[in-house]
């Protein structure tokens, strides 16, 4: 019988074990997980944020039929953890909740990061949004931003915006609302304590944030809403206007999280997560009552649809940062 040369012998060798891959990868997608799933939530235990993962942590083991677990990797304003999460294997079973921060602020904050953003993720499906709250101490006497605007455009100096530091998400979206707003604001940092026991004691008398943070204050009549993010009138706050209708139209400041696998995760695997996504956010109506609560909104995207989103999202976080110029390294 003839033999076949070590270069014919090599190939051949090459082709079955291509065609064996290609048939026991779309098995081994269906049988998919079996075992538990990590999601690495880059946020303080406690937080939040790390709330928000657990939750859909939860709902997403009913979902698979395995459990989820979450680790906390906090520090270094996320980066840790997403950096922890792009060199993990790429098999589904390790993923990474990405935030605003991490995809669209960081990236423009740090010449250097140890991941990169649009390369080493491959995006699964946001869990929820949460809009932007101009809040304010009671004792300021505009009720909406586009009177506290009217007011700044003669006295600049008539207000100090708290934030949680420089280049935080509140320092970000404050310096964002000035822009487009044509002032110039005050702002003090917050770096290791919170802004909001000063903004109640009137230290500071406006922070530019995600609602959830001061909603308890607010229902408390302890803080007021003048303004929110949207393009209409958030649902559970009907009396509140839009920044769009203080003349603001390109102030659209989003606090997301969303669900990441590494990059190489097999498309199958990546799709079976995106429709179990929908069933635990968008087919959930419990969570989605919760979320819209404290002003936010939970739902899920398809992977296209997100990765559009990131897109635009990271360009107008771009935009805002380097009309502030802010540069953290």
């Amino acid at each position: 019988m003839k033999t076949l040369r070590p270069t014919r012998r090599a190939a051949l060798l090459a082709l079955m074990a291509a065609a064996g891959a290609a048939a026991t990868g779309p098995a081994a997608a269906q049988e998919y997980p079996s075992k538990p799933l990590k999601i690495i939530a880059p946020f303080p235990a406690g937080t939040g944020p790390d709330a928000n993962t657990r939750e859909i942590a939860a709902e997403l083991a009913k979902v698979l039929g395995q459990p989820v677990v979450v680790e906390n990797k906090p520090g270094a304003s996320t980066t840790i953890g997403m950096a922890a999460g792009a060199a993990a294997a790429p098999d589904g079973y390790t993923l990474v909740m990405g935030s605003t921060t991490s995809m669209s602020v960081v990236p423009h904050l740090y010449n250097k990061v140890p991941y990169k953003h649009d390369k080493d993720f491959v995006p699964i499906s946001v869990v929820g949004l949460l809009n932007t709250a101009l809040t304010a101490n009671v004792g300021v006497k505009e009720n909406t931003a586009k009177e506290l605007i009217a007011r700044l455009k003669t006295h600049p100096d008539a207000v100090v915006a708290g934030t949680q530091g420089v280049g935080s998400y509140s320092h970000l979206a404050g310096e964002w609302f000035a822009a487009g707003a044509g002032l110039k604001l005050r702002f003090i940092p917050y770096a290791t304590t919170s802004p909001y026991t000063d903004l109640i004691g009137g230290q500071v008398q406006v922070i530019f944030d995600a609602l959830p943070a001061a909603i308890g204050n607010v229902r408390a009549g302890k803080l007021k809403i003048l303004a929110l993010t949207g393009k209409a009138r958030h649902p559970k706050f009907p009396d509140v206007p839009t920044f769009a209708e203080a003349g603001i139209t390109n102030y659209s400041p989003t606090a997301w999280i969303g669900l990441f696998a590494p990059a190489g995760t097999p498309k199958p695997v990546i799709d079976k997560l995106a429709d179990a996504m929908q069933k635990a956010a968008a087919q959930n109506p419990a969570l989605i009552e919760k979320w819209q609560s404290y002003g936010g909104e939970l739902k899920a995207m398809t992977p296209e649809a997100f990765a559009a989103f990131l897109k635009e999202d990271n360009a107008l976080w771009g935009q805002a940062i380097s009309r502030a110029g802010i540069k953290l390294d």
